[in-house]
């Protein structure tokens, strides 16, 4: 499943869902790399 993580202010990734952690965060696999962030919450 695709997933929208922020890294930054203003940096966001969306890559294939991995895990998600304790804190809150979740973590992404782009190619051959995983990155964490705060999940994208959508909107209703």
């Amino acid at each position: 499943m695709l997933r929208t993580i922020i890294l930054g202010s203003c940096v966001s990734v969306q890559g294939i869902f991995v895990k998600a952690m304790e804190d809150g965060r979740i973590a992404v696999k782009v190619d051959n790399t995983v990155y964490a962030g705060t999940p994208v919450v959508r909107k209703s």
